[in-house]
């Protein structure tokens, strides 16, 4: 598989996925956005990957789509390749991914950022969804995540100034995690994927399923998915041990199954 806008490795059980177009702010363009949804399928498949990390580097996580790519498209030719549905496709991933990012986290890079279930920000980070100012507005998701994660008068303030918010703004609002130095948050995001890889990988995907179905079910709908979830676990062999482990007062042995 072509990985020419992304660089992919292992560390232990962690997967991490490092967006590669340093010379454009890692702006994202569709071969960045295919090669990215592709390999993250890939990794949700791997049995040896548990968590996966999405990072840049410390100056840009995304400044945003590829502008020049899109200049001189019409609303048919943009319609037509129907671009955002490969973005669709990052929501089915079962595994959780944790955002590592820095620097500009502009529109496009925004959007990603939240197609995350956990976001470590380094204190330099700059957040916001800057598409009104090209005439434009979010297509991937922008003002629909933005409302679920900040409330809709953060969000409109943000949608319709198209001025960034802080990592400290951000950790206030609820977008991202945890702020640290710009030294520390990949190692950081590293360690929290670390710890939950340790968790029955069975579990923690049931978990993000139904957390994820709080935003569009009803609360008797959620409670109800997240009961069936429970009781499919009861059935896991990574159960018995967890609870044999608590018994004999040992560490647990998670196998995924």
């Amino acid at each position: 598989m072509s990985t020419e806008l992304i660089k992919v490795k292992t560390d232990e059980q962690v997967g991490i996925i490092t967006l590669n177009r340093p010379q454009v702010l890692n702006a994202l363009n569709l071969q960045l956005i295919d090669e990215l949804v592709n390999e993250l399928e890939r990794m949700d498949q791997d049995k040896n990957i548990r968590v996966i990390v999405l990072t840049g580097n410390s100056k840009a996580f995304a400044a945003g789509a590829d502008i020049n790519e899109m200049a001189e498209e019409s609303a048919i030719s943009i319609m037509q390749k129907d671009q955002f549905a490969v973005w669709d496709r990052m929501s089915l991933i079962s595994k959780p991914i944790i955002g590592a990012i820095s620097g500009f986290t502009l529109g496009g890079g925004c959007e990603l950022m939240m197609n995350c279930d956990m976001v470590i920000a380094s204190e330099t980070t700059l957040i916001g969804q800057p598409e009104v100012k090209l005439g434009v507005m979010p297509g991937a998701g922008g003002t629909q995540r933005l409302v679920r994660a900040v409330g809709l008068r953060k969000a409109m303030e943000m949608l319709l100034t198209g001025d960034p918010i802080t990592a400290d703004q951000a950790l206030a609002y609820g977008l991202v995690n945890k702020v640290v130095p710009v030294e520390a948050y990949y190692n950081e995001a590293i360690k929290l994927a670390k710890q939950i890889a340790k968790q029955p990988p069975l579990a923690v995907q049931l978990i993000k399923k139904a957390a994820h179905k709080a935003e569009d079910l009803t609360l008797t709908e959620g409670m109800q998915y997240e009961r069936n979830c429970f009781y499919l676990l009861l059935a896991s062999e990574d159960r018995k041990e967890g609870m044999q482990a608590f018994i004999e007062k040992r560490k647990a042995h998670f196998q995924g199954k």
